[in-house]
């Protein structure tokens, strides 16, 4: 049996503390085994936080990568249809093998046609075929996109306990004046052994959890999602209840920013304006950035994805793919049916 391994790399040194990290896997392609070579497969993953403040007349967020190593991916930003956007979290790419171009999960998107499909576009940004199709789909997209990526993992890999695989922090305005909504989908995989070290890998249908809104009479906050979940430092939120130096330093200097600050510490977030909160959130991120890739953005219910900050990375061209057309039956509905 040929050497197959999982190696984790990760720097815990002081200020350069590497809270992403990649992973190198080694399997064997079909063809590969054939020919008595071996393949490299390496999932370059996306580390780091998601913040998002949901206010008058807009959602703020912002995404702040936590990894130094240069083989790293700052979490990544997708358009999925004209009221929503998707921040990728994990196995977001994929070199197969390694060395090759990158292959991108939302560029591994089944084609248009079927129930689940999501249509890349030529400006690297995917659409939701049916816009006014449930979210569900979004989950059964990804789900088959992923799943032929992972199933080229034949060896033993060692995830956290209930670690995801990939997560997808999919923020937008629902339809049926339903409001802002954030939902978080969670993809992880099970490995059965088939004969010795050698493992068959299947990824779960996802597990989605709603962030916003709170249930009733929760106070209404900030949502930020960390990957991997275990990410050192406070969140922003924590900064805020207790009125660090960085935050009473902006705030002293900024009457808008002190109302922005005063209406989280209240848990009346979704009181502040969009405008405000957006400055005050491209402010306080840029010092917690530190030499880290970010990005800033803005989404209106009318207006779309505006950038304050854009990504650093340029948004490639999608080179479409004959996907696997094995899917799962169609998931249950995620919003709750609209009252009477």
């Amino acid at each position: 049996m040929p050497l197959q391994f999982l190696r984790w790399r990760k720097s815990l040194d002081g200020p350069k503390r590497f809270l992403g990290f990649a992973f190198l896997l080694c399997a064997f392609a079909a063809a590969s085994l054939a020919q008595g070579r071996e393949e490299e497969i390496v999932a370059n993953l996306a580390a780091g936080r998601v913040i998002v403040h949901v206010a008058i007349e807009g959602i703020v967020f912002a995404t702040i990568e936590q990894s130094a190593e240069a083989d790293s991916v700052a979490p990544r930003v997708i358009s999925i249809d004209s009221g929503h956007i998707g921040i990728l979290l994990g196995a977001a790419q994929w070199q197969i093998p390694a060395g090759s171009e990158p292959i991108f999960v939302e560029k591994k998107l089944p084609r248009a046609g079927s129930a689940a499909s999501l249509t890349p576009r030529a400006d690297g940004l995917v659409r939701l075929e049916d816009e006014n199709a449930d979210l569900e789909l979004i989950g059964v997209a990804f789900l088959e996109a992923l799943r032929p990526l992972a199933s080229q993992l034949h060896h033993k890999v060692e995830l956290g306990p209930d670690e995801p695989l990939l997560e997808i922090v999919v923020i937008g305005h629902a339809p049926q004046s339903y409001g802002p909504e954030i939902w978080l989908y969670e993809y992880r995989m099970v490995q059965e052994a088939i004969r010795g070290d050698y493992y068959q890998t299947r990824v779960l249908r996802p597990r989605t959890t709603q962030l916003y809104p709170p249930a009733k009479h929760e106070p209404r906050t900030m949502v930020e999602i960390c990957y991997p979940a275990n990410s050192a430092g406070p969140s922003l939120v924590e900064r805020i209840q207790r009125n660090d130096p960085l935050i009473s330093r902006l705030a002293s200097a900024d009457p808008r920013f002190a109302r922005v600050v005063e209406k989280i510490q209240a848990g009346k977030a979704n009181g502040a304006k969009a405008s405000a909160a957006a400055d005050f959130l491209r402010a306080v991120v840029v010092p917690l950035a530190g030499k880290a890739r970010f990005a800033v953005g803005t989404l209106s219910e009318r207006g779309g994805l505006e950038w304050l900050v854009p990504p650093e990375a340029p948004i490639q061209k999608v080179k479409r793919e004959k996907e696997d057309k094995e899917g799962p039956a169609e998931a249950p509905t995620l919003r709750p049916k609209p009252k009477p």
